[in-house]
C-alpha cells in the first residue's frame, strides 16, 4: 500500500518539531545533565493535588459541560479580573481546554480560512506556523532582532500585513528567547491593529512568570479586547504540565464557535483536573509566588554563569529560558548543541527549532535547581574552552 498516496499532503509536507528531533539524541543516553525540558521541576502543590482527589472520592468521574464546570470558568473569569483588570462573561466567553495547546489549535482553526495568511514573530514556540498550515493559512514569520530585545516592533508589522493577513500570534512572554511585550511596546502594535480586521492570538501561558514587571496583555488596551483570542493554562505557572489543563477567554461571537470545534474534537477537559484547577485559581497564588522567586534566582545564575565563562547572553525577563548567542564559535546552533551533548554530557536546544532566525542561538531551561545548572555550567564552560585553542 502507498501511504504516501493516502495521507493528507498538508501533514505530509509540514516538518517534524526540531525540539523533538534534538529530544531523539538522548534516548539511550546516561549521565546527561539536561537544560532541555521547558517543564517546571517542582511537583504540582499539594492542596492543588488534594482537590482532585476529593473529586475522585466523591465520584466526580463524568463529562462537565463542553466548555468546563461552571465553577472552574468563574474561577479563571475571577482571575482574569483580579489579574489584569479583564472582564470576561464566565458562560458565554471562556472555554476551558485540554492545555494551552488546544487553544491555540481551536483559536487557529476557528478564524483561518485557506488562504489566509497568519503572523508569527519567530523565535517562537514550534506549534504556530504548522498549525496555520494544517488550517490551510500561510504562516508569514516576522524575524524579531537581539537588538530589539526579540520584541516585535510596530514597523515589523506594518511591513508584514497583506490584504491576506487575518490573525497576528503574540508568544509574549517568549519559549524561546525570555522576551515580554510591556505596555509601552504593545500600544505601537495597537495603532498599527486600529481599523483592520486583524485579530490577534496572545498566547499568555507564562503570563504569571515575569521578573520585575506584571504581565501585561495586549487585550487591556482600548479596543484590542474585541480583536484578541487569549489562550493559556496551568502547566508553567502552577507547575500543572501532566494534568493538561488550558483556556481561552474570547469575545463571546469567537468562544461560540470555538467551542463547536471543541465539542467535536474533544467533548470536555478531563474532569478532576478540572477540579484541580479550581482550587489553583482560587488559591494557588502563594505557590506561583514560590516558584516564580525561585524562577528569577535561577534566572540570576544562570545568566550570570553563562557571561562569567563569555558567552553572551540576553537577559530574559520572563518565561523560565536563556537564549545565548553561540555564533562566535565557527558552527551551527545545531551542530554546537550536538558536540555539547557528545563531548560533555550537557543538552540544550538548538536556536534554530524555533525558525532560521534562531540560527546562532540556543535555549536553556532553567526549570532545574541551581546545583544541576552549576553543573552544566562547570562542563560548558570545558567546552567552550577547547574550541578557543
Amino acid at each position: 500500500m502507498d501511504y504516501a498516496k493516502i495521507l493528507s499532503q498538508t501533514v505530509q509536507d509540514i516538518k517534524p518539531s526540531g525540539i523533538r528531533k534534538y529530544f531523539d539524541l538522548l534516548e539511550g543516553r546516561k549521565d546527561v545533565i539536561s537544560l532541555t525540558v521547558g517543564e517546571p521541576d517542582f511537583v504540582t502543590p499539594w492542596h492543588i493535588r488534594v482537590a482532585a482527589m476529593e473529586s475522585l472520592e466523591r465520584g466526580k468521574t463524568y463529562y462537565t459541560s463542553n466548555a468546563g464546570t461552571m465553577d472552574l470558568r468563574n474561577a479563571i473569569s475571577d482571575y482574569m479580573n483580579r489579574r489584569f483588570t479583564l472582564t470576561y462573561d464566565a458562560k458565554n466567553e471562556i472555554i476551558v481546554t485540554v492545555g494551552g495547546s488546544e487553544a491555540i489549535d481551536m483559536t487557529v482553526r476557528a478564524l483561518v480560512n485557506p488562504g489566509d495568511e497568519v503572523i508569527v514573530p519567530q523565535p517562537a514556540f514550534v506549534c504556530y506556523g504548522p498549525i496555520a498550515e494544517l488550517a490551510g493559512g500561510t504562516p508569514v514569520i516576522i524575524n524579531t532582532k537581539e537588538e530589539n530585545k526579540f520584541k516585535l516592533t510596530a514597523e515589523e508589522l506594518k511591513a508584514a500585513i497583506t490584504p491576506k493577513t487575518k490573525l497576528l500570534v503574540l508568544p509574549y512572554p517568549n519559549n524561546p528567547t525570555g522576551a515580554i511585550m510591556t505596555r509601552e511596546d504593545l500600544e505601537p502594535i495597537a495603532e498599527v491593529l486600529h481599523g483592520t480586521d486583524i485579530m490577534i492570538l496572545s498566547d499568555e501561558i507564562y503570563a504569571e512568570l515575569t521578573y520585575g514587571r506584571d504581565h501585561f496583555s495586549i487585550a487591556q488596551l482600548d479596543g484590542m479586547r474585541e480583536r484578541t483570542i487569549i489562550a493559556s493554562g496551568f502547566s508553567k505557572a502552577y507547575a500543572m504540565t501532566g494534568w493538561r489543563m488550558g483556556y481561552t477567554c474570547a469575545p463571546a461571537p469567537i468562544t461560540k464557535q470555538m467551542l463547536k470545534i471543541h465539542q467535536y474534537a474533544i467533548m470536555c477537559a478531563p474532569t478532576m483536573s478540572q477540579f484541580a484547577a479550581i482550587e489553583a485559581m482560587k488559591n494557588g497564588d502563594e505557590d506561583v509566588a514560590m516558584m516564580r522567586a525561585e524562577y528569577n534566582r535561577r534566572r540570576r545564575y544562570i545568566v550570570g554563569g553563562l557571561r562569567g565563562i563569555g558567552i553572551d547572553c540576553f537577559d530574559p525577563e520572563g518565561a523560565f529560558y536563556v537564549y545565548p548567542n553561540i555564533s562566535g564559535y565557527g558552527m551551527t546552533s545545531e551542530q554546537f548543541c550536538e558536540r555539547l551533548l557528545n563531548e560533555t554530557g550537557v543538552a540544550i536546544v538548538p536556536g534554530s527549532a524555533f525558525g532560521d532566525c534562531g540560527e546562532g542561538f540556543a535555549r536553556i531551561s532553567y526549570a532545574y535547581s541551581v546545583e544541576h545548572i552549576a553543573k552544566a555550567i562547570d562542563r560548558i564552560e570545558k567546552f567552550v574552552k577547547t574550541l578557543q585553542k
